[in-house]
């Protein structure tokens, strides 16, 4: 039998933070060994200076760079194929993934994909999938997040919604995760307070789950605490004035955490989170926000011991219960409603929901063994605001 401490570890890659780094985006290719980088960003990023700021940066260095801005918020299979037509077009050897979650999901995906000959979903997180990949025809990738959320910058992985399922999507490789990574603080101080909110509650996700998750990772357990700490340290301070520095970079920092800290696993709330984006076109990270405090309840027989140990870590009264008296104020004052009604999400299509968040790659992760009745009993609990429904 397999020893419950038996496991396989991998952790990130370069990363230059600090304020000011972006200019130090030529430098990051040439030790990535780009030469002619597709930037790939989304369409409110090109209309800010942030674009033109990296695209010079990257012309001084003798590395002129194509952009790419067909990405939406929740990204699809077209935007990638779109993104690797385009990659092949400039002649690219290498991308620029710039920009939040979908500017980095994308800018990741079509660097795996513009050297594959098999279709993206024949690469989903499932299994060994991702073997049967080239990896020698996988594009280098330089990561530069202009949030503080996903954590993708540091992650094997990406996530696009199937449009003709109408499903999200994990595509995982481990050549996907960007040769370096670029965490400057000044490319979010013009991100406006309910996304900073949004985004960070994203983080905490990635935290929380990661911690949550079973399975023998210290190094992860320590670096989503830690993380999570931060966050609540640090997003209401972002929250409040975008121009704070400290606040900005320890928040990048545990956006980067969190999904160094998620390679041990996620769980329900990101199994709950992506059938409602990819139905209702959600914001992913208010998405989890929303629906946070029922999954913690739900997993509570299997996390109230080491949630207790957060709590008093975290300097919060009342073991675990307060640690979800915490989550929810900390929900009101950071721009999260309290229930999946509120986003437009009703209980037509729960049945739906269900089965897709059980086939769903995080599922796997969740520290309760979940089914497609577990799932609608969170979605009816999640769209009505009935914790104690939630209750295990």
């Amino acid at each position: 039998m397999t020893s419950p401490f038996t496991a396989a570890w991998n952790y990130p890659t370069r990363v230059l933070v600090g304020p000011g780094r972006v200019a130090e985006l030529g430098d990051a290719c040439a030790q990535a060994g780009v030469a002619r980088p597709l930037l790939v960003t989304d369409p409110g990023l090109m209309s800010t200076p942030l674009v033109g700021h990296a695209l010079a940066a990257l012309e001084a260095a003798g590395r002129p760079a194509t952009v790419f801005s067909e990405v939406k918020g929740n990204p699809t299979d077209a935007n990638v194929e779109a993104g690797v037509a385009a990659y092949r077009a400039a002649g690219a050897d290498g991308v620029v993934a710039f920009g939040g979650g979908s500017g980095l999901d994308v800018g990741k995906l079509v660097a795996f994909m513009a050297g594959q000959t098999r279709p993206i979903w024949d690469f989903e997180d499932v299994g060994d999938w991702w073997t049967r990949a080239d990896a020698a025809a996988i594009a280098p990738i330089v990561a530069v997040p202009t949030t503080a959320g996903t954590g993708s910058e540091v992650g094997r992985a990406a996530v696009v919604t199937n449009e003709g399922a109408h499903e999200k999507k994990i595509i995982f490789h481990p050549k996907m995760q960007p040769a370096v990574v670029i965490l400057d603080p000044e490319l979010t101080v013009g991100l406006p307070p309910k996304l900073t909110a949004w985004t960070g509650f994203d983080a905490l996700a990635h935290c929380l789950e990661a911690f949550s998750a079973p399975g023998f990772h210290p190094m992860a357990d320590g670096v989503a605490v830690n993380g999570a700490r931060l966050i609540k340290r640090y997003l209401p301070r972002a929250v409040v004035d975008g121009g704070d520095i400290e606040a900005r970079v320890n928040m990048l920092a545990a956006a980067s955490m969190g999904a160094t800290a998620f390679q041990k696993g996620l769980g329900a709330i990101h199994a709950l989170s992506h059938p409602v984006g990819a139905l209702y076109d959600t914001h992913h990270g208010l998405t989890n926000g929303v629906v946070m405090p029922y999954v913690l309840l739900a997993n509570r027989p299997a996390i109230e011991e080491r949630f207790t140990h957060l709590a008093r870590s975290f300097e919060i009264d009342g073991g675990f219960d307060g640690f979800i008296d915490w989550v929810l104020r900390f929900r009101e004052e950071l721009y999260v409603p309290h229930t999946l009604a509120e986003l437009g999400v009703d209980e037509d299509r729960i049945d739906e929901m269900a089965e897709k968040a059980e086939r769903d790659p995080s599922t796997g992760g969740n520290p309760l063994p979940f089914k497609a009745a577990d799932f609608a009993r969170l979605y009816r609990a999640a769209i009505r605001g009935d914790l104690d429904a939630a209750r295990a």
